[in-house]
């Protein structure tokens, strides 16, 4: 069902493994005083690695015994179905279409227990309006009483408004960069408009990084 990107699965003793762990240790460090429920993984430009790091970090969560949702509201450019090797016939935006679906919402087995997928569902005409609507906020909520976390998959801060719109209804963002890919000012400028609306940023993952040894062994 998953590919061989999804380094929780495919390689679980890796250094890129342990690193994702050592990131879900943070993050819940980080709920310590300030609970963090429900997290926007997302990158200042596209390629930047936001989704498949979202996924392995969901795998994490749900290996460590937390009940987790993980959502592709990149409504634009989805990508989660594929990782999965999910149908992306209903989803997200299909939840928006027919209320009666809040009851039920179509969430998808991902083959690792204590993890479930909302696929984005259909692509809309206009993404931005409906990451802002009170209808999304109606689905968080939904989304909460059924997980412990919850973790939202958007567009890139600087292509288009969807993920400040996100963001500002969920407790945290992650924020993504590439090394070699992502420039510093288009890093500065993503944390600058999501601090412009008074987004909490829980930190930040460097991908691509290239690994030192520092002949230890640990």
């Amino acid at each position: 069902m998953t590919t061989v990107r999804l380094i929780m699965l495919t390689d679980p003793r890796s250094p890129a493994a342990e690193a994702y762990r050592t990131l879900r240790t943070n993050i819940m460090f980080q709920s310590i005083e300030k609970p963090i429920q429900t997290l926007l993984v997302a990158s200042p430009m596209p390629d930047d690695g936001k989704s498949t790091t979202l996924a392995n970090l969901a795998v994490t969560l749900a290996q460590s015994g937390h009940t987790t949702i993980l959502v592709d509201a990149d409504l634009r450019r989805p990508t989660q179905h594929t990782l999965w090797g999910l149908s992306n016939e209903r989803g997200l935006t299909s939840i928006m279409l027919d209320s009666s679906l809040r009851d039920a919402p179509p969430l998808q087995a991902s083959g690792v227990d204590q993890l479930s997928i909302l696929t984005s569902g259909p692509t809309p005409p206009n993404p931005a309006d409906l990451l802002g609507s009170k209808q999304m906020e109606a689905l968080i909520a939904l989304l909460k009483t059924r997980a412990e976390y919850v973790l939202f998959d958007a567009p890139p801060v600087l292509a288009v408004t969807d993920a400040p719109l996100l963001a500002s209804k969920l407790d945290g963002v992650l924020l993504v960069v590439k090394a070699g890919t992502t420039r510093r000012d288009q890093a500065e400028r993503a944390r600058d408009i999501l601090q412009r609306i008074h987004v909490r940023i829980v930190g930040a993952v460097l991908n691509n990084a290239p690994r030192e040894s520092s002949g230890t062994g640990y």
